[in-house]
C-alpha cells in the first residue's frame, strides 16, 4: 500500500524489485486498487487510515466497493 505522484514510475519500482520492502517481504505483486485524490496530503491520510485497520474483511471490502473516498470523507 502507498502513495504516489507517478503510478506508472511506481509500479515499475516495485515490478523491478527496486522498493526495498518489496523485494524483502514479498515476491510478486498485484495492483487491485487504485484511488485519484486532488492533493498527495490527502492520499496518504487515507493511506494511513486503510493502514491502521485491522479487519482484513472489511479492507476487502471497502477497496473492492470502491469506498474508500467515502469511508474517509
Amino acid at each position: 500500500m502507498g502513495s504516489t505522484v507517478n503510478i506508472e514510475r511506481r509500479i515499475k519500482e516495485h515490478k523491478t524489485k527496486k522498493t526495498v520492502y518489496i523485494r524483502r517481504y514479498f515476491g510478486e505483486f498485484e495492483l487491485v486498487f487504485v484511488q485519484e485524490y486532488g492533493e498527495i496530503s490527502q492520499a496518504r491520510r487515507v493511506e494511513q487510515w486503510l493502514k491502521a485497520q485491522k479487519d482484513r474483511d472489511f479492507l476487502e471490502r471497502v477497496v473492492g466497493d470502491g469506498m474508500v473516498k467515502k469511508v474517509i470523507d
